[in-house]
């Protein structure tokens, strides 16, 4: 391959990259802004390190957060640099994730390390089921101590740096079970050869500490050291890179601290901020050149991350044209919020443009639900990227489960699911004889399972177990006969133990999956019935069985991107939709009072903002049910910090003068809501959907009107098209319902 020459390596940088890819041999921090091709800027400055003779291949190494990342970076190395120079090409370059690098590093030095030559790799799944395995030779409650717990504590305190005899004792009953599992876990790890990932991080680190003529090699070695996503850094990661750079290799660390959202699985956004200090003298490179958005959209990205403290500082600009106005919707509640989400990306493939081209992104897992389901209902296709659909959500598939249990004993799927979850000391070889009773026998599961019970021929403590699972079942049945379905499903969740088992998974994750959880509730809240012939909880059963295996896009279907804003870094997009930006859901409750905390949520819609290219939708619900209750949130403090000159405010005419009609198009009229204190005015899109109006069967939004059944109330929402139209009618005493237009047979309230 022919190889290229330092003019070619830069001609096509702007200055700011140009300086940071030629800078002479020295400590460097560049910080990336959003878009500013900070990839770019690390390959060509590993280019030109090679062919400036500066150094060989064989003396970088370059260090990366995902294998995707250490994948396309060296395969633009290939590119760039070839054969390289003195012999060395690319392939002798040291790239990878710092887990991959140290899992290198301990294979190559395995005796040093203490490993046995072969040791195993555990993943997450391997690592739950030893650490399961100990908590039977412990006799550890696993119902007050859940196994997830623990696995979460064992891998912050590697990430840490700190081993089961370093903790502190501070007498409390959890940190005491939690060193003990620990110390337990350290013991059988290294008795069976095994290393968990949170291990090969730290076990390196360890290697270079009690080696130093080993450590003395790669410091020599690797003259030049680079690392992408400085910020993402945990402690144990930095204490690994400052003890290998020492005193003489150079570090070049690029990142952004106003993308350090990771704070919740270790990253110290302080590692960032203190490698001017710890790595002095350091030469300071800021890109803040964006070649993604447009210059709207970057002016109140700006403005919003303004109001964090403590900031390394830059400014994003464009070069490119202004673009449109970020529009602003205040949507009635959540449902209304997601019909016109669905009915504003209806308007943008009519324009020419394309389902992929458009993501949808919000701070809660649970919000999706609402989402997915104006999708279906309008068959538009979509993806969840890095998740699963809400009803294909572990913990909604637990619950579901026990409410099929309620319906149908026999049910032997919901049965094996739920039997140990949570976990209650049933295990595999109670199951077995389960299965074989029924087998023999040819009866259910769950018969099977009582006569094991009544025949008393298992051990005294399967027995036991086994028992409380069928006296749980029976609770659950006997209790919510008589209850609503919203109220059912809330007891059921919360009684069965689901709610406080995810409870206790560290992290965003258990907060998520609780969430989830409570979203679950407030759907069944929000469920009406069409067929009075069936019980509620069958046709919401059905239902949702029917939403799981419909319109989720293939592989290669053009379809919205639906994810969080956690999982949206590093994306970008045409037309992006923020959805559910008020207080105490974005930011989220939990950050309130915590300042630091609030600091990385304001990050993480400065990430939002960052991923829309042409189009900025921003959304919040006026009413929004929340862990099973109506709440009424104020408009996120994220949105007020935006200037008003960038904003664009779209409202349901009927908010402003009087109700306004239904178009059977698009679902709605739309119009502007005019603020004496700023020109606010429709956007193009939103324009077209006010010339598109038609009556609805004589019913417009806002209407009282009569049902036989419900008594009074006033339409907040229509949702669907033709025979598939649902009425949302508030009704004083019992909430929201959501009927069959065709079918609720209304009567207008003169």
């Amino acid at each position: 391959m022919p190889q290229m020459n330092t003019t070619d390596l830069t001609q096509n940088l702007n200055d700011a990259q140009r300086e940071a890819v030629c800078a002479p041999a020295c400590n460097q921090l560049v910080l990336a802004g959003a878009g500013s091709g900070k990839t770019r800027v690390l390959v060509q400055r590993i280019g030109w390190l090679i062919q400036s003779a500066e150094a060989s291949p064989h003396e970088i190494l370059a260090v990366t957060f995902t294998n995707k990342a250490a994948r396309e970076m060296r395969e633009r190395l290939n590119e760039a640099v070839g054969g390289g120079v003195g012999g060395y090409g690319a392939r002798s370059l040291w790239v990878g994730t710092f887990h991959g690098l140290a899992h290198r590093l301990l294979k190559m030095h395995w005796q040093e390390a203490g490993l046995p030559q072969n040791f195993q790799v555990l993943d997450s799944d391997d690592q739950l089921r030893l650490i399961k395995r100990i908590y039977q030779q412990l006799n550890i409650d696993d119902s007050k101590w859940p196994f997830r717990q623990a696995q979460g504590f064992i891998n912050t305190k590697k990430d840490e740096g700190i081993r089961s005899q370093h903790i502190q004792d501070d007498y409390s009953a959890y940190t005491s079970n939690m060193r003990t599992i620990y110390a337990a876990y350290e013991e059988a790890c290294e008795r069976g050869g095994m290393v968990d990932f949170a291990e090969l991080l730290l076990r390196s680190h360890e290697l270079w500490l009690k080696s130093t003529a080993l450590l003395q090699h790669y410091q020599q070695r690797f003259r030049f050291i680079l690392v992408d996503e400085f910020q993402d850094t945990n402690t144990v990661q930095y204490a690994w890179l400052r003890v290998l750079a020492g005193q003489s290799s150079k570090v070049t660390a690029v990142g952004d601290d106003d993308q350090s959202i990771y704070g919740w699985r270790g990253a110290k956004i302080e590692n960032i901020h203190k490698f001017e200090k710890d790595f002095a003298p350091v030469n300071v490179t800021r890109l803040e050149q964006n070649y993604r958005s447009t210059a709207t959209i970057l002016n109140a990205a700006n403005a919003l991350i303004a109001n964090n403290t403590d900031r390394l500082g830059k400014s994003l600009w464009t070069e490119g044209e202004d673009g449109e106005k970020i529009d602003l919707y205040a949507a009635f509640n959540e449902q209304d919020e997601a019909r016109y989400i669905v009915d504003r990306i209806q308007s943008w493939v009519n324009s020419g443009r394309s389902l992929s081209e458009v993501a949808i992104l919000y701070r809660s897992n649970a919000q999706s639900r609402v989402l997915e389901e104006a999708c279906i209902r309008e068959q538009v296709a979509y993806k969840i990227y890095g998740g699963h659909r809400f009803y294909e959500r572990m913990e909604i598939k637990n619950a579901l489960a026990y409410l099929r249990l309620l319906l149908n004993r026999d049910d032997d799927v919901a049965f094996e699911r739920v039997i140990n979850t949570p976990t209650r000391g049933i295990g595999g070889k109670s199951l077995e004889s389960v299965r074989l009773v029924a087998q023999e026998q040819g009866c259910s599961l769950y018969s099977a399972t009582v006569k094991l019970v009544k025949q008393g021929v298992l051990t005294a403590r399967a027995n036991n177990a086994l028992n409380t699972f069928l006296l749980l079942v029976e609770e659950l049945e006997n209790i919510t006969v008589d209850m609503s379905l919203g109220d059912l499903t809330e007891y059921v969740v919360k009684h069965s133990g689901l709610l406080d088992f995810h409870a206790k998974e560290k992290g965003e994750k258990g907060q998520a999956r609780v969430e989830n959880l409570q979203e679950l509730a407030s759907a069944c809240r929000l469920f009406t019935p069409e067929d009075d012939s069936v019980k509620p909880l069958r046709e919401f059963l059905d239902t949702a069985a029917l939403d799981s295996g419909d319109t989720q896009a293939d592989e290669y279907e053009s379809a919205i991107q639906m994810m969080t804003l956690h999982s949206a870094k590093g994306l970008e997009f045409p037309m992006v939709f923020l959805a559910g930006v008020e207080e105490n859901l974005f930011p989220h409750q939990m950050s309130a009072e915590d300042p630091e905390r609030m600091e990385e949520e304001r990050r993480l819609c400065y990430v939002g903002i960052t991923r829309a290219m042409e189009r900025l939708v921003i959304s919040y619900a006026e009413s929004r049910r929340m862990h099973g209750k109506e709440k009424f949130n104020a408009v996120s403090r994220f949105v007020r910090e935006l200037p008003s000159a960038l904003m664009q405010e779209v409202r349901i005419k009927s908010t402003i003068t009087r109700p306004t009609t239904y178009g059977k198009d698009y679902g709605g009229v739309f119009a502007t809501k005019v603020s004496s204190s700023s020109n606010v005015h429709a956007s193009n899109e939103a324009k077209a959907f006010i010339t598109k109006s038609d009556e609805y069967s004589g019913f417009t939004l806002g209407q009282s009107v009569v049902h036989a059944k419900f008594g009074e109330g006033v339409i907040m929402q229509f949702e669907g098209k033709g025979a598939r139209t649902q009425v949302h009618v508030n009704f004083p005493g019992l909430g929201v319902k959501r009927l069959m237009l065709e079918y609720a047979k209304l009567e207008p309230l003169v």
